[in-house]
Order: C-alpha cells, then structure tokens, then sequence
C-alpha cells in the first residue's frame, strides 16, 4: 500500500504564485479526479510533484510512503514508484520504445530483466492496448499521432507498474474507440495493482470510464471543494460559474495567468 501526501503546497513560475497551499492525500486502489478551469493549477501541480525544475516549491511538502519527495531527483522519484502520464509527449529521435523501457524497468531492478520476459510483456502491452506491432522498434513517439502518443503513455505506465500515477489529460486526443482502450488498460492496472491514481480530465465521458472515487475541484491554486461521482456530473452540468458564488472563489481564466512549461513537460496552458 502507498500513500502520496501533499501539504500546503505552494508554487511559483517565473515569480508567478500558481499553487498556494494545497493539500490532497492520495492513497493506494483509490482514484482521483482533479477539475477546474485551464489555467488554475492542475498540471502544475502533478509536474511539481515529478519534479520539473521549472516549477518553484517554496513552502510545503510532498511525501511518499513517509519519504521526502521534495530530496529526490526526478529519476529518484520514478524509482519510488510516481509516474506521470504527459498531455504533451517529447519524441525523442533514436530511441526506440523497447530500448527506453528496458533500461527505465532495469533501473528499478536489482538485476536486469530478462530479455525474453521483457519482450514477451512488452508484446501483451502492445497488443492490449491495439497498438501497431513494429511499436517496440519505433523511435519514441516520432511520428506518432496524439491519439498514439497518449497510449504510448500507457505502454510505459503498464510496463513501469507505478505505484501512484497522475495522467494529465491523457484522454485529449483520443477517439471513442482508444478512449475506452486507455480507459479499460488503467482499470486492469486498479483491479490488479495496488494503484493509486490521479487523473486530470475535462470529459465526464473518460470519467465516468474510470470511475473516481473522489473528485476535486482546483480553483486558482487551491482545492475548494472536493466530493465523489456526484460532483463530476455535477461540473459537467453546470460548469464552474456555480463555485465561485457558492465559495465565494475567483476563478482565473486561462488569459489571465499563462505559464509556458519546458522540456517533456511542456503544455500550453497550467
């Protein structure tokens, strides 16, 4: 069992406060959806706990089973167990899928894994999520479409076996059909694994998919009301305009506050 502990947890860009002091636990076999208005906080804060430099912690901490998350390295804290799906994938030229897995599995292993297990696993992977046969030799994510990125970001979730994961709008770009592929994948790993998950999404469709067991709503920089199924239909229907009358909240528009992200993960907004 794993437990990711976020307290408040405050964040700048470039001098620009993004996150000011957030709290939120996440445990094993639970499933949380994190909602709000683009430009509110959302993706920085899983690319904060993943440790992008770009992202300024000046209060607050971050623990994993007890551990220090704040004192590891990225690598360190994907060796922990954290993993994060990106809504923008890096392709990286001359690398391929199979290479880049073997050596991330094999850091986390005392003794490399075996060549033919490995193949074996990455072929089951492939294969479920109805990818294309020649993926493992593919550089990674060139050439790809979305749709194809965001499910290479689930080939490596599946492979790497994570112990706390945070997809971050893998479903933009997806159609129905590999929609329901990602979402049938993640719930393998949630009724095989002791996973814990947090998903960041705007459609109550992918949602309803996974099934949350509790649901967040992250408004300038802050979580201000939290709740189960019922708050995600309650969003899809009504929108946000409801939050700030009921608590009194302003929430920021994307216009209002723009924040380039770098390196792998980039995205447009925050």
């Amino acid at each position: 069992m794993s437990c990711l502990e976020i307290k408040n947890l405050h964040v700048d860009v470039d001098g620009k406060a993004i996150l000011k002091g957030l709290n939120l636990t996440i445990n094993s076999k639970e499933t949380h959806a994190l909602m709000g208005p683009n430009g509110n906080g959302k993706s920085t804060l899983l690319a904060a706990i993943m440790g992008n430099p770009k992202f300024h912690i000046s209060e607050g901490s971050i623990l994993l089973d007890g551990k220090d998350v704040l004192a590891m390295e990225v690598d360190e804290r994907s060796r922990a167990g954290l993993f994060l799906g990106m809504q923008y994938p890096s392709e990286i030229s001359g690398v391929t899928n199979s290479d880049f897995l073997r050596a991330a599995i094999n850091a986390r292993r005392e003794r490399p894994i075996p060549l033919f297990s490995f193949i074996k696993e990455m072929e089951k992977t492939i294969k479920q999520m109805e990818m294309k046969e020649d993926l493992a030799h593919r550089f990674l994510n060139e050439g790809f479409s979305g749709g194809e990125k965001k499910r290479n970001e689930i080939v490596q979730m599946k492979m790497l076996k994570p112990s706390i994961a945070m997809l971050d709008e893998i479903d933009s770009g997806l159609d129905v059909d590999a929609l329901k592929i990602v979402a049938d994948a993640v719930n393998d790993m949630k009724e095989t694994q002791d996973l814990g998950l947090v998903v960041v999404s705007h459609y109550a469709r992918f949602l309803d998919l996974l099934k949350p067991t509790h649901a967040h709503v992250l408004v300038d920089g802050k979580i201000v009301v939290s709740g189960g199924k019922e708050l995600v239909d309650k969003i899809d229907q009504q929108g946000y305009d409801w939050i700030e009358k009921e608590y009194d909240v302003h929430v920021v528009k994307e216009e209002e506050k723009k924040v380039e992200l770098l390196g792998s993960c980039a995205a447009k907004g925050v």
